[in-house]
């Protein structure tokens, strides 16, 4: 039994969210505001999810992509000790491979409805001037940019949802915060970080929030929604990549 206090879990919220996402809503923030300040409407302006770094120097760029990859899974790492520390596991969080048909089924039933009205809302939100024209991924042609695609939309399904969904909800709850401020609380660092897109890119990230939030209470899992994130991450850069030139009604 771990003899951690409801203060202790406190304190494991605030040092996770330091070094990953926190730090990231802080920087989307900034974002929003330089946005904002810049004297170009937000549907003037441009944001790129994942594009070159370098390329001119295609193993260079390749090395920097990997980095983007791996080094924010340090707070996945984070989570995994934590939990261990405390006599827990991923599975705790259903963050493991126990059901793996039922995850899968529900993930992709999530997708669909997420990404299909997200796509909607970002759209709503870009002629309404709330939102910033995204473009999800840029490739120079180098074959290795499409499993890297693939790779950084696992990244951002697992950090996103291990930390933000079961993580924090898991902690906030043994410090005492009830399920119902706990889902509210995830749902608006989440929107948070996306500030960078614009306050349509928060308010649609803050309502999948709620809705991931209330379906981790039912199903005390944080599989599907790995499942469904990485889903629509998936699609979002791939489908973004082949089609945005030739797709005349899309923003970017």
């Amino acid at each position: 039994m771990s003899s951690l206090t409801r203060r202790d879990y406190g304190a494991e919220v605030v040092v996770v969210l330091w070094v990953s996402l926190g730090a990231s809503a802080i920087r989307a923030g900034l974002a929003l505001v330089e946005r904002l300040t810049a004297g170009v409407p937000l549907a003037d302006q441009t944001a790129t999810l994942v594009a070159p770094v370098t390329p001119d120097r295609p193993w260079l760029d390749f090395a920097y992509q990997v980095s983007f990859i791996v080094l924010p899974l340090g707070a996945v790492a984070l989570v995994w000790y934590l939990l261990h520390r405390s006599g827990d596991s991923f599975a705790v969080i259903g963050f493991d491979l126990t059901q793996p048909r039922r995850d899968l089924v529900r993930g992709v039933a999530l997708a669909a409805i997420v990404g299909g009205a997200g796509l909607i809302f970002y759209l709503v939100a870009f002629r309404a001037g709330l939102s910033v024209s995204i473009a999800a991924a840029e490739v120079s042609g180098m074959w290795w940019q499409w499993p890297v695609l693939l790779a950084q939309a696992l990244m951002n399904s697992v950090l996103e949802e291990v930390v933000i969904l079961g993580f924090v909800l898991l902690r906030l709850e043994q410090a005492g915060v009830s399920p119902r401020w706990a889902i509210v609380i995830a749902a608006l660092i989440r929107g948070a970080y996306h500030l960078y897109q614009g306050f349509g890119g928060f308010v649609g990230n803050v309502v999948m929030g709620l809705l991931f939030g209330w379906l981790f209470y039912r199903w005390r899992r944080v599989g599907p929604m790995v499942v469904a994130h990485f889903l629509i991450d998936a699609v979002a850069f791939v489908g973004y990549a082949m089609v945005a030139d030739r797709v005349a009604w899309l923003p970017g």
